[in-house]
């Protein structure tokens, strides 16, 4: 390296906000990479941890650098690294696993009892470089744009969340479109979906999930189930997307849900769910309840690059603002009054913005 200092954006103690700060770059150990971060898009967690809300209290240590979406190239490897080598333009799972859990040892590694989380639990990628483990690189091809190479990790929750069922000529409801309800709306349309139905209170996120495929965009204010059950001779639909996380579009989503239906849930209730109708809406309905936490690993990295290298479902719309690193606080500004679905952040420059 030229200098052994680079940018980084830390939350720098137990506040609201963050800071842009000039701090050592990282070393990798025997078994990591060290990668240059061209594009780091931002994330609802990350939104948390700078507003410092009650989940940010209780998870995250301060001093720390945060951010967890990213791609870049390789340009160190660790002595014991083989599988990946430096030139490589890579993306990374930010779920950093043991291994010999009983979850990591029978195939559900995305569950792993001992997880570390990049920007969580280590220092993250909102700066110029990181190191991670070689394991949880994934290459990918160099012509595609860097912010469309980072936004594959959160896309990846929404094909976790929308591929543990059939989708192909059902009828699906998503409720919430934030970014992953939008990701899940094109995925949705991309599987053949029979009718979408998206929910949410913004105009510009519900023409967001037209634009993604959603054939009916509806305020969640409104009579939803209404809607719903007249949209689908009064049976519901079979597949429920929950990504919002608020009670009323749960109750919602489930009253929408047709008896047998699969209703798989990402969305995170702030305070649980006091008054969940649980025997009207999944005993006596015999729903199946899927929840969902992460990405299969790596599974869903598969199937998340079939659907974006292979352009069956296009992130750019949802990736709405392009900024350089020192533009952070605008960034996160604009995701907080609900004015950007996604930004991407450039620590070296714009230059490889589309």
């Amino acid at each position: 390296m030229a200098t052994d200092t680079m940018r980084a954006v830390q939350k720098p103690s137990a506040a609201p906000g963050a800071k842009l700060i000039t701090a050592p770059i990282p070393q990798p150990k025997r078994d990591e990479v060290l990668i240059r971060v061209r594009a780091a898009t931002i994330c609802g967690t990350d939104l948390h941890i700078y507003k410092w809300d009650p989940w940010a209290q209780s998870r995250f240590k301060a001093p720390m650098i945060f951010g967890h979406e990213l791609a870049g190239d390789v340009v160190e490897v660790g002595s014991d690294v083989t599988m990946v080598k430096v030139g490589d333009f890579v993306s990374a799972e930010t779920h950093i696993v043991c291994g010999y859990c009983y979850q990591c040892r029978t195939g559900a590694a995305h569950i792993c009892r001992n997880v570390e989380i990049i920007g969580v639990d280590r220092p993250g990628c909102f700066a110029e470089y990181i190191a991670v483990p070689a394991v949880n690189v994934w290459r990918n091809d160099p012509s595609m744009p860097p912010a469309l190479a980072a936004a594959q990790e959160p896309f990846g929750n929404a094909v976790h969340t929308a591929l543990a069922t059939n989708l192909t000529t059902r009828n699906v409801l998503v409720t919430g479109c934030g970014p992953i309800g939008l990701f899940a709306v094109g995925i949705a349309h991309a599987a053949g979906a029979k009718q979408i139905f998206a929910t949410d209170i913004n105009p510009k996120r519900l023409e967001m999930a037209r634009t993604m495929g959603a054939t009916h965009a509806l305020d969640s204010r409104d009579d939803v189930v209404h809607h719903v059950l007249a949209a689908t001779d009064g049976e519901g639909v079979d597949v429920l997307l929950e990504m919002s996380g608020h009670p009323s579009a749960i109750d919602q989503g489930f009253r929408s849900l047709r008896y047998g239906g699969f209703a798989s849930l990402l969305g995170l209730p702030p305070n649980g769910l006091p008054d969940f109708d649980l025997a009207n809406h999944v005993v006596f309905k015999g729903a199946t309840v899927y929840g969902v936490s992460g990405r299969k690993m790596f599974e869903t990295w598969y199937q998340t690059q079939a659907l974006v290298a292979g352009n069956k479902v296009d992130l750019r719309p949802i990736i709405t603002h392009h900024l350089p690193l020192e533009e952070f606080e605008t960034a996160f500004e604009l995701m907080l009054r609900g004015e950007a679905a996604k930004v991407a952040l450039y620590p070296h420059g714009l230059d490889g913005a589309w």
